[in-house]
């Protein structure tokens, strides 16, 4: 990861990092068909994020009494935005005031859906989560290394554009020296010529040249206008190798990830409205402020202790049955009676340490002054990227950017600081983009290390090859009475879709233990 990093900066390794998860368009057949509830089974669910509170909403709804504890004062887990007027505090004592005008906010967690995340989509349709479109592929956006142009950040359609024609002007030159696969009959070569030419806009001379073509695609040095001086101006081309040093190339395969194909999705107001939409269904089974300190299991059933947070005070809850979709970083922690080889598979797989910076400003000067809207910027320094808000386009008044989404390397060294700290770094990194703006536009900023979030841990699973291999089908085995859920337990790792999916093959393997009992 340390390798492609270096060679593609943070887009490449994070693109890796999600192909470890083996991330695929996802399987959903509709709801699970629970039938057969034997009167008076009881499950009793821990955490109420996605995973807990579709497994019981399917539950209940299959005859199940169900009761779920959550640790924090809220429902959604990971699943979370930070408003104006909300209180954080992290691991370590630092406590934030968040200032954000009304209606602007930081998803500290998921903060886009794949369009093929079949379940979540279903179930935001079936809980009146209004979604709108999340622009994740934006030309016009900023790719940004040291490496290249003296550190001066270049528009993605124009190194796209340039290392596009590049590369088929090499391919043209490959073609005609008859460099390539002599299985090609002439008939293929003619079209593969054809086909570099329209792609790479070359010239009549296979050449990939400053002019009209390389401009439709690079964009223009003086754009076309009317009347008598609308004639437009070429754009000069960028030397190939500095297009190759920009490691454009990782940009443009990132966006090409099952998982960041358009389109994409986000809730209105933010993405904490999915887990509002959740809690809507199930909030009459949650207690929270629910803190479980143990987790028993015997022939008879399971018992749950649990210390109330608010009030003081440690109580025992018992059911026929369990679904935990505690964190494993959390769940390693908590005492329990499971087998030797579950706990090893819970201990066994890391949490990512990801950092994300809000950045309230001003004014929404990537639209007014740059003609962005939404999309990223990407950099090889700690931020990782900058994201533009996707809503609320040409509105006057303030505005939150995503202004850093560090993991990797960036992500620890971030979580060691403060918030202040990691919101100032935001700034001056950022500033490589919008250096007229971004100190003199902002107004206030709020932060989350995942790794100091004290009901997770971290930010997300992360297995790979060797792990799953070793404790994957452990993990998420049912052990008599209990079975774990959650983005862990899934192939479809760091994602809400993942969640959902475990929770639904959870209880359905859950349903059928129960039958048998």
């Amino acid at each position: 990861m340390r390798a492609v990093g270096l060679i593609g900066g943070s887009a490449a390794i994070y693109q890796l990092m999600t192909t470890f998860g083996h991330a695929a368009e996802t399987r959903f057949d509709g709801p699970p068909k629970l039938a057969g509830a034997r009167k008076g089974a009881s499950v009793i669910v821990l955490g109420a994020g996605l995973a807990g509170m579709l497994a019981a909403h399917e539950l209940e709804k299959a005859g199940y009494k169900v009761r779920i504890l959550e640790y924090q004062g809220r429902a959604g887990g990971r699943n979370w935005s930070l408003y104006g007027g909300d209180t954080y505090t992290e691991m370590g004592g630092a406590t934030q005031n968040v200032r954000f005008a009304k209606g602007n906010y930081l998803n500290p967690g998921p903060w886009r859906i794949p369009h093929h995340h079949r379940t979540l989509l279903h179930y935001c349709k079936a809980f009146g989560v209004a979604l709108e479109p999340f622009i994740q592929f934006n030309h016009n956006a900023y790719i940004h290394t040291t490496e290249a142009f003296g550190g001066a950040p270049q528009r993605f359609r124009s190194l796209a554009a340039d290392f596009e024609g590049g590369v088929a002007e090499l391919l043209g030159k490959a073609v005609d020296q008859k460099a390539l696969d002599a299985r090609m009959t002439p008939e293929d070569m003619d079209r593969l010529k054809e086909a570099l030419r329209g792609w790479g806009m070359l010239d009549e001379n296979m050449r990939y040249v400053k002019g009209e073509r390389s401009s439709s695609h690079r964009g223009w040095a003086l754009p076309p206008g009317g009347g008598v001086g609308g004639a437009p101006k070429p754009s000069d081309l960028f030397p190939f190798d500095e297009v190759l040093k920009s490691g454009v190339w990782a940009q443009m395969a990132f966006f090409m990830n099952d998982e960041f194909q358009t389109t994409m999705f986000q809730p209105v107001g933010g993405m904490g409205k999915i887990g509002e939409g959740f809690a809507r269904q199930v909030g009459h089974l949650i207690s929270y402020n629910a803190k479980v300190t143990k987790l028993r299991q015997d022939r008879s059933g399971v018992t749950v202790t649990y210390a109330d947070t608010q009030n003081g005070g440690v109580t025992e809850a018992k059911a026929d049955f369990c679904v935990c979709t505690i964190p494993l970083t959390v769940l390693s922690q908590i005492d329990n009676n499971l087998s030797e080889k579950k706990n090893a598979a819970i201990q066994a797989v890391p949490y990512s340490a990801s950092v994300k910076v809000g950045l309230e400003m001003r004014r929404r000067f990537w639209e007014e002054d740059y003609d962005i809207y939404g999309g990223h910027s990407f950099t090889n320094q700690q931020i990782g990227l900058v994201s533009y808000p996707n809503n609320n386009f040409f509105q006057n008044g303030p505005a939150v950017l995503l202004g850093a989404f560090a993991y990797g390397a960036g992500g620890y060294h971030l979580s060691g600081m403060t918030p202040q700290e990691r919101i100032e770094v935001a700034l001056q990194e950022g500033s490589v983009f919008h250096p007229d703006s971004y100190r003199k536009e902002f107004l206030n900023g709020a932060s989350v290390a995942w790794s100091r979030v004290p009901w997770a841990l971290g930010c997300c699973a992360r297995w790979n090859e060797e792990t799953r291999r070793d404790h994957y089908q452990e993990l998420v085995a049912l052990e008599d009475r209990i079975v774990l859920a959650g983005e862990h337990a899934s192939y479809v790792g760091c994602w809400m879709e993942g969640s959902l999916l475990s929770a639904l093959d959870a209880i359905t393997r859950l349903h059928k233990r129960a039958l048998e009992a």
